[in-house]
């Protein structure tokens, strides 16, 4: 029998790519999503989740009954959680308190234990998402710390995967890879394979307005400044993870909450694709770097979209939320206009 698998873990990778028509019309270049909402888990971390818990039983180091506890803003955490249940391990995970009511009952529902952690303190406050998992990881014997943020095979997984994938999709076609950083490892892994295979391909990073990534590229310094609040899960960071090459990125984009969401909700009207937070994000961001850089008609652009809408309804789907936030002048949603006379420079 063809396309039947053991269990839903054979159905990690191999995401499709499919043309944006109507969302990039004013780019010259050929623009092609890379769907990794198409994943099992419904994003891309799917990917580093079996990657990194495959070599750690290799290792030794997991046994059934061994507990995984990661830090995360979702996706990982689904991710984990699927794994751990098709494999018999106990899943705990630290979420920042930015994770929306339904994001928390999904891990739940996956039988995952969510510690939720204040998001605006710093990395290295013991309240922190990222020192509660290792608090945690650290008291309960026979546990396995993913570490996604500093942990290599983040890279490795997109280096095996990710990266063979587009270049071959594309047949070797691929003239820029653009996607959203957080723990850089999907950027990153994708772009040093593609690199080996043509040096001249162009890696765009997109930051967040409230991270330190785009600002540490350009000058190697973490400016504290930089730092506020922000709304978009799953990308930008406050400190610097060792999984994000930033040697490899050619350019970093900054991008905006609102203008994210539009786009988010854009991609939805015009594409029907339902994509995350961050899918609005990054062709933001590919908008914002095509103001300042020519594209030819021959050159082929990937844009990865890293999750699924679903996990966003009450949030960047949801006029209500968006009118909170202020992006919804005087309750009047006309998207058509805004994306007609906003522009990010």
């Amino acid at each position: 029998m063809t396309h039947v698998y053991d269990n839903i873990l054979g159905l990690i990778g191999h995401t499709p790519l499919v043309k944006l028509n109507k969302v990039t019309k004013d780019i010259s270049a050929t623009v092609y999503a890379k769907l990794e909402s198409y994943n099992p888990g419904h994003s891309t971390k799917d990917r580093i989740a079996i990657h990194i818990i495959e070599a750690a039983e290799k290792k030794g180091l997991l046994k059934p009954g061994s507990t995984i506890v990661e830090t995360t803003s979702g996706n990982t955490g689904f991710s984990i959680a699927m794994v751990s249940i098709i494999k018999g391990y106990k899943c705990i995970l630290a979420v920042s308190d930015k994770t929306k009511a339904e994001k928390i009952a999904y891990l739940k529902a996956l039988g995952a234990t969510v510690y939720i952690c204040p998001a605006n303190v710093a990395p290295d406050d013991p309240r922190s998402y990222y020192e509660v998992a290792k608090r945690i990881a650290s008291e309960i014997p026979d546990s396995l710390y993913i570490n996604q943020y500093f942990n290599e095979l983040n890279i490795d997984a997109h280096y095996q995967s990710t990266g063979p994938e587009i270049w071959k999709q594309t047949e070797g076609k691929i003239t820029h890879l653009i996607a959203c950083t957080g723990t850089g490892g999907t950027l990153s892994g994708s772009a040093k394979f593609l690199k080996e295979q043509n040096p001249d391909i162009k890696i765009i990073g997109v930051d967040a307005s409230g991270s330190i990534l785009k600002g540490f590229k350009d000058t190697g310094k973490i400016n504290s400044s930089d730092i506020h609040p922000y709304q978009i899960e799953g990308m930008g960071k406050n400190l610097i993870p060792s999984a994000l090459l930033f040697d490899k990125i050619d350019e970093f984009v900054r991008v905006n909450d609102e203008m994210s969401a539009y786009r988010t909700r854009e991609i939805a009207l015009k594409e029907a694709i339902m994509g995350g937070y961050t899918t609005g994000a990054v062709v933001q961001g590919l908008l914002q770097y095509g103001n300042s850089h020519e594209f030819s008609t021959d050159d082929v652009v990937v844009a990865i979209f890293p999750d699924h809408g679903s996990r966003y309804i009450t949030k960047v789907y949801s006029d209500q939320w968006m009118e909170e936030q202020g992006f919804i002048n005087n309750g009047v949603h006309n998207y058509e206009e805004v994306f007609k006379t906003e522009v990010i420079k």
